[in-house]
């Protein structure tokens, strides 16, 4: 998602990035919420990577993988072996998809995030110095609202939310993210990058892809592969006007991108005349504002 070599973004996910940096070095826990394939583990990982911490340890536990039987132990350990939680001691522990979680382990939880305390069987409590950054992909305020999360463990998580839009609303990061993950692929596997026909274009202006990155990573993989060209995809059952109307708006916002929303060298890319630009945009509601330097800073 924010990889070296990616072109620009679009706004919200230049002022995500910034942010993230600015929080890198403040030893806060963070909440992160987005959807399956947004990105989380990223974020928590680039969190740790720009702190003062990136010398020590980044685990990271899948508190959904974890069964019950096994989850207590495995977090907290036992008397003869050190749970995940004492392995993050002085680095940062990442709790993904802690909506996950069992009440009794939340529980305990609790203290290690409140009193960075760790308990141990027979003996006294052993202090952690670790960044705890939890990642969950529904909204905790509506599962502590219903009873399925802690609200207390919630409101100690909650230091810092940082929200990961899915693409579905920045869909000018689209052919941005696809064009390097293409080129990711073919060197992986060592291909040629592939021309792009018709059938994956309208592939990648008209689904909502659900996934979200991973889900793009992994088509663009398969189209470098030649296993997956788009043609039967949904995009191919919308009525030929819809499907223009969609390339044209991804491929306004995308030009207008790459020219920081500059409507005249927009304009003269797209060879079109500065009044049809604005009337087209303006069909489909794209303000060159929002891609312009100024919309960049940092809330």
């Amino acid at each position: 998602m924010f990889a070296a070599g990616v072109p620009r973004f679009t706004p919200v996910m230049v002022r995500l990035r910034e942010t993230i940096r600015q929080l890198a070095d403040v030893d806060v826990d963070v909440l992160i919420e987005g959807e399956t394939g947004t990105g989380k583990e990223l974020v928590a990982l680039l969190l740790h990577r720009w702190s003062h911490r990136r010398t020590r340890q980044f685990v990271a536990v899948d508190c959904a993988a974890l069964p019950d039987a096994i989850a207590d132990e495995a977090l907290f350990g036992n008397r003869t072996q050190a749970g995940r939680i004492a392995d993050a001691d002085r680095g940062t522990l990442f709790l993904d998809e802690i909506d996950s979680m069992s009440p009794a382990l939340q529980g305990k939880l609790l203290r290690v995030v409140e009193e960075r305390e760790l308990p141990q069987p027979g003996a006294a409590p052993r202090v952690v110095n670790l960044r705890v950054v939890a990642a969950a992909k529904t909204d905790l305020s509506v599962a502590a609202a219903e009873g399925r999360f802690r609200a207390d463990l919630l409101y100690r998580l909650e230091t810092v939310r940082l929200r990961i839009p899915p693409l579905r609303e920045r869909r000018a990061d689209v052919p941005l993210l696809f064009a390097y993950f293409l080129g990711e692929a073919a060197e992986r596997f060592g291909r040629e990058r592939p021309m792009i026909d018709a059938a994956v274009e309208a592939r990648l202006v008209s689904d909502d892809w659900a996934g979200n990155v991973r889900e793009l990573r992994n088509f663009a993989t398969r189209v470098v592969l030649g296993v997956d060209g788009g043609a039967t995809q949904p995009a191919d059952q919308l009525p030929l006007s819809e499907r223009v109307d969609r390339f044209e708006a991804a491929a306004i916002r995308a030009t207008l991108e790459r020219v920081r929303g500059d409507v005249g060298a927009a304009a003269a890319e797209l060879q079109l005349p500065r009044r049809s630009l604005y009337d087209r945009m303006q069909r489909h509601g794209i303000e060159p504002a929002a891609f312009r330097p100024t919309a960049r800073q940092p809330e």
